[in-house]
């Protein structure tokens, strides 16, 4: 084993765990993680539920509980993945206490229907917010059109939110300027800044296997040489819109009522490329004040053999504006790329909570 965990600790990235189930809650896996993985966070997704339903026994005996009162499916939903997030809330208390608030944080998605109206995305993130009731919840937010609002209204009610599902470099300033709005919202609201916390979750492997695919499919020498290069350049530039947002005297002023910044986070970090080296989107995205939650699999490959030789971000913008620039000469439209992402991205979640739904009802009527 090698200390890969504890060097990315010790730079600044804040290991996450992209997973959680009943059974690893109750078996101490989450507790076991936290003490010997370095593991300071949880990100949970539809289609992360939708397995943990399917694997073992776990729910059953809250299932039942739900089938005997005649719950709907949509509320049996809402209470198993409330028990979970709270109960993963808990065993993580303790970090987020050690270190003021900042990690020890647990996410919890709003249902991705709702992905395209501000409304009912704000109305759900608050009855979440109510319904989890612990300080170190994050709702996840998607970073759509309509997400954008939502994500300024609930910071404004206090809520710390977790932006997912962000692809490109102008989404993800539309998202830093939805959270300095909503900052602000919240300190004219009252709130204590210093509460609220927001990552931006910034996708990384799927953009290499929507343009590696573009790029097999141009098939010049010059594409084919470009291949892998797309994920790690545009999460680089990502960073970069980050230290010009969070160095501006908007930011400042918001930083002396005791606001904390928001953070980007590398999600989607477990590669898709079998030829790719497995911890590629952790050991190349290394530098301070940043989250990487991974799937299990990923984190076991950085656990393994993973090597952190420090910050791998700073010192990279020129050579990522020029991969970009190569990759637009190759006939790679970013643009489209990311907008056929960001939708892939909610047709999925879309389709994983549906297919949760479905399994709940299922359940439902099994163990009634």
């Amino acid at each position: 084993m090698s200390n890969a965990l504890h060097d990315l600790s010790q730079a600044g990235v804040s290991v996450w765990l992209d997973d959680i189930s009943r059974e690893r809650l109750r078996s101490g896996n989450l507790a076991e993680l936290i003490s010997t993985r370095n593991v300071v966070g949880v990100t949970s997704n539809p289609t992360i539920f939708d397995k943990a339903l399917a694997e073992g026994d776990a729910y059953d005996q809250q299932v039942h509980e739900l089938a005997v009162r005649g719950v709907t499916v949509e509320e049996a939903v809402r209470m198993i993945t409330a028990y979970d997030i709270r109960w993963a809330a808990d065993t993580l208390r303790p970090v987020y206490d050690s270190t003021d608030r900042v990690d020890g944080r647990v996410s919890l998605e709003v249902d991705p229907r709702l992905a395209n109206d501000t409304e009912r995305t704000t109305a759900e993130a608050k009855a979440l917010w109510w319904l989890v009731d612990r300080p170190n919840l994050m709702v996840k937010i998607p970073a759509t059109a309509a997400g954008l609002p939502a994500i300024t209204q609930a910071l404004g009610h206090g809520i710390s939110v977790n932006v997912t599902l962000i692809f490109s470099l102008e989404r993800y300033r539309q998202v830093m300027d939805a959270f300095l709005e909503g900052m602000e919202l919240a300190r004219t609201n009252g709130h204590d800044l210093s509460r609220i916390q927001s990552v931006a979750s910034f996708f990384v492997s799927r953009v290499d296997a929507e343009v590696d695919k573009r790029l097999k499919e141009i098939g010049t020498d010059e594409a084919l040489g470009l291949l892998g290069r797309a994920a790690l350049a545009n999460a680089r530039l990502a960073h970069q819109a980050h230290e010009e947002v969070f160095s501006s005297s908007e930011w400042k002023a918001l930083e002396e009522h005791g606001a904390k910044p928001q953070r980007p986070l590398w999600a989607s970090t477990g590669v898709k490329d079998p030829s790719y080296e497995d911890t590629m989107y952790v050991s190349q995205l290394v530098t301070r004040d940043t989250v990487n939650t991974m799937p299990q699999a990923t984190l076991d490959a950085v656990a393994d053999h993973g090597e952190i030789t420090g910050n791998t971000v700073l010192g990279t913008y020129e050579q990522a504006h020029a991969d970009f620039a190569a990759l637009e000469n190759a006939g790679v439209n970013l643009t489209d790329v990311f907008a056929v992402l960001e939708n892939e991205g909610v047709d999925k979640f879309v389709k994983s909570w549906e297919s949760f739904l479905g399994a709940v009802s299922d359940q439902l009527g099994k163990l009634a």
